[in-house]
């Protein structure tokens, strides 16, 4: 399997005149078109530089060139879904129904859920430390025996999604990509195990979303004034 970032550039290249604005927050990328749709993408512990808009040809072996195309894509690829039926993944999936749940970033609200619903799984994050955090060493293990794995959409910008999903077992395992960082394009279900992709979308031109990212403001800053949706 290619890896994600290069095979959507095979298929949707990029056009740099589309683009209005680009902010570049302390968390998180935006990047505005100019038909008003925007995409965003997670910084984590990467650097951009401020004038990563001004790029002609993109280097997608670079992590900023790669978080910054990641923006682009959700910008515009995301709008072009029906989106008639809007879930949160707790919603949509029965996770009672899996035995080997493996969550790859820590998604704090999911997990919570998990708990209230008495339901057993395991966390990897490459970026945070707490007690319930499995050591990355184990990681390979866990996915390859887990029959459910709910991944960071970051994984495809820091280019660790092609080994996880490589690592999973094929025909065993439900894969479930995560995060306002996803790209909603049909063709990342290709991969191995891929089953949904949940993202967000946001209201024309986005300024209270933009303005947050502007100031430093991550997901839970600006998930209000976007709208959660899958395909």
């Amino acid at each position: 399997m290619e890896e994600p970032l290069k095979y959507l550039f095979s298929q949707y290249g990029y056009q740099k005149d589309e683009i209005k604005e680009v902010v570049v927050g302390d968390k998180y990328l935006a990047v505005l078109l100019e038909n008003g749709n925007m995409g965003v993408c997670a910084i984590l512990k990467s650097e951009v530089e401020d004038c990563i808009s001004e790029v002609e040809k993109l280097d997608l072996d670079l992590p900023s060139h790669r978080i910054f195309y990641t923006a682009w894509l959700n910008a515009k690829i995301n709008y072009e879904n029906d989106y008639s039926d809007q879930k949160d993944i707790f919603d949509l999936i029965d996770f009672s129904k899996y035995e080997r749940i493996v969550m790859i970033g820590y998604f704090k609200p999911v997990a919570e859920k998990l708990r209230n619903a008495e339901i057993d799984f395991s966390v990897f994050d490459l970026y945070k430390q707490d007690k319930e955090i499995v050591p990355l060493k184990m990681q390979r293990s866990y996915v390859s025996g887990a029959d459910a794995v709910i991944l960071t959409a970051t994984s495809i910008f820091n280019n660790t999604f092609r080994n996880i999903v490589c690592n999973s077992s094929p025909g065993a395992c439900d894969i479930f990509v995560l995060g306002p960082s996803a790209i909603l394009s049909k063709e990342l279900l290709k991969y191995r195990n891929v089953k949904n992709l949940f993202g967000f979308i946001f209201p024309s031109e986005g300024k209270e979303a933009l303005e947050i990212i502007r100031e430093g403001g991550g997901t839970r800053s600006f998930n209000k004034f976007g709208s959660k949706v899958y395909i």
